[in-house]
């Protein structure tokens, strides 16, 4: 079960990638391609003691830019390592691919290369939130900015598959992101999902709030990528901006930093709770493969931890389950549409 690396997507490339590939072989044993310019990436290969790995270099002469549009990137950049990893994937040399690049070129590539799930008409990109109760996962945060209620359906039902085989929630909760709990609260678009995801077979537990999130009341928020993009982002400059708030607080006094020392250990804790890196990348729900979007900034430890993802969401074949749980469920929303033309997607 091999998995393609972009070796030339985000900001530190192909450092942090190949940092990271190696100690995913290295730490679980992995099989890693890494794809794109071969000499770059043989060079920084040979900065590490890579004897007894199973590591390989596929060359790919073009780089996806983090400017460049996504349609663009895959009619004109055919050899981009995007591109060329997903190729891997679909002629069945890797089970997944993961990458730091362009977020919208990778989700176009994958949709290009490897179709959609049958069911699914527009893919979402999901992320793990740490709760009090332990991980939430929201979707869309970025795919897809405008939606109508067929596809926040469909990112439930794909939502509810991931956390119950990928994350291992035996019954996950789903809650439909809102202004208010309240079934009178929301706007068109939230009122119109909820009535149909009330009628899907899953533990739907009506609207949340954005607060709830961090509290765990539910185990799946679902959203529209324009929302969740806003979530995503404004959790993670609050939890950087709290992490340097706090230093900057305990700086200020002698007991302070005695504090600190006594509770050195929960401060440790509480920031690998909060590392984006801990939780490697954002798996890319409703192409027919696997595929892990990492942050442009990525580190080695998001890149290593990214790989082991992606290879337990192939290996525990959640495509499969996903497309059965569509299945199941199709004639609930498909009934919906044909009932209320609102409800039929671009």
């Amino acid at each position: 079960m091999r998995i393609a690396v972009d070796a030339m997507g985000g900001d530190h490339a192909p450092v942090v990638e190949v940092e990271g590939a190696v100690a995913a072989a290295r730490e679980f044993g992995i099989a890693v391609t890494l794809v794109g310019d071969q000499a770059r990436v043989e060079q920084e290969l040979s900065k590490h003691d890579c004897k007894g790995l199973d590591i390989i270099v596929r060359h790919a002469s073009e780089v996806v830019g983090m400017h460049d549009s996504a349609s663009d990137a895959i009619r004109k950049k055919k050899d981009s390592s995007i591109r060329v990893a997903f190729e891997l994937v679909k002629i069945d040399e890797a089970v997944a691919v993961v990458s730091a690049g362009n977020s919208g070129a990778t989700m176009a590539a994958g949709m290009f290369v490897l179709k959609r799930l049958a069911g699914i008409e527009r893919p979402a990109i999901a992320q793990i939130f740490p709760t009090l109760r332990g991980n939430a996962l929201v979707l869309d945060v970025g795919g897809n900015v405008d939606c109508k209620p067929v596809h926040l359906v469909q990112f439930a039902i794909m939502g509810e598959v991931y956390a119950r085989y990928a994350m291992g929630i035996e019954k996950p909760r789903v809650g439909l992101l809102s202004n208010g709990e309240e079934e009178s609260k929301g706007n068109e678009l939230t009122r119109e999902t909820s009535s149909i995801l009330k009628q899907v077979s899953f533990d739907y537990a009506g609207y949340v709030e954005g607060r709830d999130i961090f509290y765990g009341t539910t185990d799946v928020v679902v959203c529209d990528g324009f929302v969740g993009n806003v979530v995503l982002k404004l959790s993670e400059g609050l939890a950087e901006a709290i992490g340097k708030m706090l230093k900057e607080e305990i700086k200020k006094s002698f007991l302070s930093q005695i504090g600190y020392l006594l509770s050195r250990r929960a401060f440790i804790n509480f920031k690998k709770k909060v590392d984006y890196a801990e939780y490697g990348g954002a798996p890319l729900l409703g192409i027919n493969g696997v595929g892990m979007i990492c942050h442009g900034g990525s580190n080695a430890k998001a890149i290593k931890n990214a790989i082991r993802f992606a290879h337990e969401y192939a290996r525990k074949g959640v495509n499969q389950r996903m497309a059965e749980k569509l299945g199941e469920n199709v004639a609930v929303y498909m009934q919906q549409r044909d009932s209320a033309g609102s409800l039929v997607a671009d």
